[in-house]
């Protein structure tokens, strides 16, 4: 055997080792993948359901949705309604009850007027 022939063989069983070592992570990594997929592949069929449910929900929302437009509209009438009549009221009665309101004032203040006169005229009348 010459130098050349030992000289490959160490570098063949150097090489048969480096192959040995980056064989180790590679399975490790080969297993790990398949973890993944099996964890992935698990997800997807929970998510089926999940996702089921999630549609269901969706569709009674908008039903709720429907529901609270309708009473939404008929509150929007009665407030219309309410401002109507709101505005009839005080085109009609509050007009006159404005008119009764200060005449009764106005009667209020004579009458005080008249007797506080009185009575400033019954002391003028006791101081004489």
């Amino acid at each position: 055997m010459s130098a050349g022939q030992i000289a490959a063989l160490i570098a063949a069983g150097a090489f048969v080792v480096l192959v040995l070592l980056v064989a180790v992570p590679l399975l490790k990594l080969g297993r790990t993948l398949d973890e993944a997929t099996v964890a992935i592949r698990k997800a997807h069929e929970g998510s089926a359901p999940l996702l089921s449910d999630a549609h269901t929900t969706l569709n009674q929302v908008n039903t709720q949705l429907e529901r609270v437009d309708g009473i939404t509209a008929g509150a929007r009438t009665v407030t219309a309604n309410v401002s109507v009549l709101s505005s009839l009221f005080t085109a009609t009665l509050g007009g006159p009850l404005v008119r009764a309101a200060a005449f009764s004032y106005g009667v209020n203040k004579a009458i005080k007027a008249r007797r506080s006169g009185k009575a400033a005229a019954g002391t003028r009348k006791g101081r004489k």
